[in-house]
C-alpha cells in the first residue's frame, strides 16, 4: 500500500436516500438542492471524488447536474454517470470536455452499458456498443482525428474545438460481472468497479480482470463501490444498521428492488446471493452487512463496526489491489460527515 487511495462518497441523484430505507422521505428526494448539499457536505468533509449516479426513472438528469456542480464546487472531482444507450458519442464527447473546462480538470466518467429507455437488448449486443461507445469517445477526447466503421456507429469526424484541460481523454470507470461486461472492462476502461464481495471472491475478480486486461496490451486499476455504517462503537454502529431496516417489511424491499431497470443483472444476482448466504443478523464476513441490500438494487452490502474496523477493512481491500473507494451511506450527509471524522483522517488518500 506505498499509493494513496481515492475515497468518494456519492449523491443520490437516483432517489436514493433514506432515513429508513423503504420508506421516502420528502426531505431526501432527489432535488437539485438536496442533491447539491451532498457533494458539498463530501468536499468539505475532504473526500476525492464523488459519484453523480445516472437513472432513467428515476432522480434528475445527472449531465446537467455535473454541469451545475462544477461551478459551485473547487476540489472534489466529480465521477459523472452516463448511460451509453441515450447518448451518441461525438455529442457526449463535446459534453464531457465542455463539463470538464467548467470543472477545470477535474471530471471522470462512470460509463454505464445502458439500453435505450424503452429498449430492449442484449447483453452481447449492449456490451459491444460499450466498448465501441469508449473507444469514439477516447479518440475525440485525446483530440485525434476519428474514422470509425462500426456495429452501431459510422462516424468520420473531426474532435470538438474543445477539449478537457489535459488534453486528454478523463478515466473511466466502469462495472458489471458477466461475461461481456469484463470483457468490455478489460477492452475499454481505466478503473474497473466491484461491488461488495466476499474477499475471496474480490481476489478472484481482480485477478481475472488483470489477466484480461494483460492479454490486451491494456493495465486496469481496481475500485470498490460499498455502503458504510461507522460509529464510535461496533454495538452502535450494529444498531444503526439495524435501525435502518427497523420499519421494512419484505414486500417493500421487493418492490424497490425489482424497480430497478438492472434487478436481473449478474451483478445483481451475486447481491442476492450473498444476502442468502448471511447468517441471521446479514454478516456475511466480519463487518460486511448484507441487510442493505434488502431495500436496494445494485451496490447491496455495507461495511459496518467502529472506526478501527471500517479502516481494516478498507485496508485489506488496499492489500488486494483496490485503489478507489466509493462509498455511501444513509442519511448520506449524515454518514459522509460521520465517516469524514471517524475515519478518513486515519487514511492515506487522493485523487487518483
Amino acid at each position: 500500500m506505498t499509493t494513496a487511495c481515492e475515497v468518494s462518497w456519492f449523491s443520490a441523484l437516483c432517489d436514493d436516500d433514506y432515513e429508513f430505507l423503504g420508506f421516502p422521505d420528502p426531505r431526501l428526494l432527489s432535488s437539485f438542492e438536496h442533491c447539491r448539499d451532498i457533494v458539498l457536505q463530501a468536499e468539505s468533509g475532504g473526500f476525492d471524488n464523488i459519484l453523480l449516479p445516472s437513472g432513467y426513472a428515476l432522480g434528475i438528469d445527472t449531465t446537467a447536474f455535473a454541469s451545475a456542480m462544477a461551478t459551485l464546487t473547487r476540489r472534489i472531482k466529480l465521477l459523472m454517470a452516463v448511460r451509453i444507450g441515450e447518448n451518441w458519442p461525438a455529442q457526449l464527447a463535446r459534453q464531457i470536455a465542455t463539463i470538464d473546462r467548467i470543472a477545470h480538470g477535474r471530471l471522470s466518467v462512470n460509463i454505464i452499458s445502458s439500453e435505450m429507455p424503452g429498449e430492449t437488448l442484449a447483453s452481447g449486443p449492449r456490451y459491444a456498443r460499450t466498448i465501441e461507445a469508449m473507444s469514439i469517445l477516447r479518440t475525440l477526447l485525446d483530440g485525434k482525428p476519428l474514422d470509425h466503421d462500426g456495429t452501431f456507429w459510422k462516424l468520420k469526424v473531426d474532435p470538438p474545438r474543445i477539449a478537457p484541460l489535459s488534453g486528454r481523454c478523463p478515466q473511466f470507470y466502469f462495472g458489471g460481472l458477466s461475461e461481456d461486461a469484463r470483457e468490455a472492462a478489460a477492452e475499454g476502461a481505466d478503473i474497473y468497479l466491484m461491488w461488495p464481495d466476499r474477499m475471496e471472491a474480490v481476489r478472484e475478480t481482480i485477478a481475472d480482470l488483470r489477466s484480461r486486461a494483460q492479454a490486451r496490451g491494456r493495465a486496469l486499476r481496481f475500485g470498490y463501490r460499498v455502503h458504510v455504517v461507522v460509529r464510535e462503537t461496533e454495538s452502535e454502529a450494529r444498531l444503526a444498521a439495524d435501525r435502518l431496516l427497523s420499519k421494512l417489511d419484505d414486500a417493500t424491499g421487493a418492490a424497490i428492488r425489482a424497480k430497478s431497470l438492472d434487478s436481473q443483472s449478474v451483478g445483481v444476482r451475486r447481491q442476492t446471493e450473498l444476502r442468502d448466504q448471511a447468517g441471521n443478523e446479514g454478516y456475511v464476513e466480519d463487518n460486511l452487512w448484507t441487510g442493505i441490500g434488502r431495500a436496494r438494487s445494485g451496490c447491496g452490502a455495507a461495511i459496518v463496526g467502529d472506526p478501527d474496523q471500517v479502516l481494516a477493512k478498507l485496508q485489506a481491500y488496499r492489500a488486494e489491489g483496490i485503489e478507489a473507494f466509493i462509498l455511501s451511506g444513509y442519511p448520506h450527509t449524515t454518514e459522509a460527515d460521520l465517516f469524514a471524522r471517524l475515519v478518513l483522517p486515519r487514511l492515506d488518500h487522493g485523487p487518483l
